[in-house]
């Protein structure tokens, strides 16, 4: 069940007024009302911290507030999460391995994405920021990835999602994989310029894009039901 406007904007609200206790008693509430818990947090939460950071961005609020915003979600992530998982299939969906470009140490829109993916159903290995190309490459011959996603968040470390590109190709790998970027500078284009197959534009984009490379049939019909059901407002 998709969760009302109003039960999405208490989400909103407890995560703007940097309230982690209230955030728990909305995810514990939309267990009890069976409430779809990857549209809540998408939608909900993930969209308060966007905003959050939209306002950190323009000098209004600051780290500290920031802080306590991610961990208000955290916290309702971590309710919501066993539930997810419980509904999902007990084998992973997939493996993707996920970080923060070198020369970057932004990680908040990285750490959604993250999140998103678990609680689709896939393994997420997560190395952090400002990760070094080699360390994809090398952990990528390590545990076999089935996507490699990385976030870039500055122009000028950007060009090391290309690098990566060309380093998964010197070292035999690139073809066993799929890469995906991201991040605010990122676009469409410059996906298809350095050959990476998926562009995510947020966290939804990116787990609907890894869910139709890596599983086209369920995923064309998950969007056909999602069809039937908005026209039918099923709520």
């Amino acid at each position: 069940m998709l969760p009302t406007k109003e039960f999405l904007d208490r989400a909103i609200e407890a995560t703007l007024d940097l309230n982690v206790d209230e955030a728990c008693e909305i995810a514990y509430e939309a267990l009890e009302l069976g409430i779809d818990t990857q549209y809540l947090l998408e939608h909900g939460f993930h969209a308060a911290l966007s905003l959050m950071k939209g306002l950190f961005d323009e000098g209004r609020i600051y780290l500290p507030h920031m802080i306590v915003a991610a961990e208000a979600v955290e916290a309702a992530t971590t309710v919501l999460m066993p539930a997810s998982k419980k509904n999902s299939l007990i084998k992973s969906k997939g493996i993707v391995l996920l970080g923060t470009i070198e020369g970057d140490i932004h990680s908040i829109g990285k750490d959604i994405v993250a999140t998103s993916l678990q609680i689709d159903g896939y393994e997420v290995i997560d190395l952090g920021v400002d990760v070094p190309i080699e360390t994809f490459v090398e952990e990528a011959i390590k545990v076999h990835p089935d996507v490699i996603a990385t976030s870039a968040l500055m122009t000028i470390t950007m060009t090391n999602q290309l690098t990566l590109e060309e380093s998964l190709k010197e070292a035999g790998i690139r073809d066993k994989l799929k890469t995906m970027v991201g991040g605010t500078p990122v676009t469409s284009e410059w996906a298809k310029e350095i050959g990476a197959d998926i562009y995510g534009d947020n966290a939804s984009d990116a787990v609907r894009k890894v869910n139709s490379l890596m599983w086209p049939e369920k995923e064309e019909a998950l969007a056909i039901n999602k069809k039937n059901c908005s026209e039918n407002v099923c709520y």
